[in-house]
């Protein structure tokens, strides 16, 4: 999965957090598969398989793991930092005039400008 789309799932996961937060807080009832099934379809999209010989010592395990998993985790616990230094700038300056939902959509809007490409 790029770079991207991984960011805009990441905003997909704090957008839907904030409907079943709302949600909660009006006394409505919230279908049941929420943030948790978001952010589960994320992990098993972006997580690779991983094949481990029979034969391998644990240590040798921990490596084939850390090496499979690491890049993946990198870059979602990347998108939940930038998404979360975006919300947290837009409050450390004061601005009352925008929603964090808002600012998640704008975030959005720069990742699908490319803003946030590899490299960029």
């Amino acid at each position: 999965m790029e770079r991207a789309e991984v960011l805009k799932r990441v905003i997909g996961i704090l957008t839907e957090a904030q409907e079943i937060r709302r949600m909660a807080e009006a006394g409505e009832e919230n279908d049941g598969g929420g943030n948790a099934g978001v952010a589960t379809q994320l992990l098993n999209e972006m997580l690779p398989s991983i094949s481990v010989p029979a034969d391998a010592t644990p240590q040798e395990v921990a490596g084939l793991v850390a090496e499979a998993l690491g890049p993946a985790l990198h870059t979602m616990v990347s998108g939940f930092s930038l998404a979360f230094t975006s919300l947290a700038m837009a409050h450390d300056a004061g601005r009352t005039d925008i929603t964090s939902m808002e600012v998640l959509q704008e975030l959005a809007l720069e990742i699908e400008g490319g803003s946030y490409d590899e490299g960029a």
